[in-house]
């Protein structure tokens, strides 16, 4: 453990940080996997309901730099091909 006050409060900061970031982590892992739940059961129309939900959660996730903002454009680019693959 640290002994200067500002590593004290570095420690700190990156435990908030590091709580926050894995709630938006399962948030993200959560609403993936309704997609491709959707995508299992052929069902277009939730498919892209949730795909509307997780394209959110993925861009809102790059914006407070949780994930990469190209990490966050490629899982909604990948997820819109296989709902697209499935509606053709």
């Amino acid at each position: 453990m640290a002994n200067h006050k500002s590593a004290l409060k570095r420690h700190r900061q990156s435990l908030k940080r590091r709580a926050r970031n894995r709630i938006s982590k399962t948030r993200i892992k959560n609403t993936v996997k309704d997609v491709r739940i959707a995508i299992e059961e052929k069902d277009v129309a939730k498919a892209q309901e949730a795909l509307l939900a997780a394209t959110s959660i993925l861009d809102k996730a790059a914006r407070k730099k949780v994930i990469h903002a190209s990490q966050a454009k490629r899982r909604i680019s990948r997820l819109q091909v296989a709902i697209n693959k499935i509606a053709a």
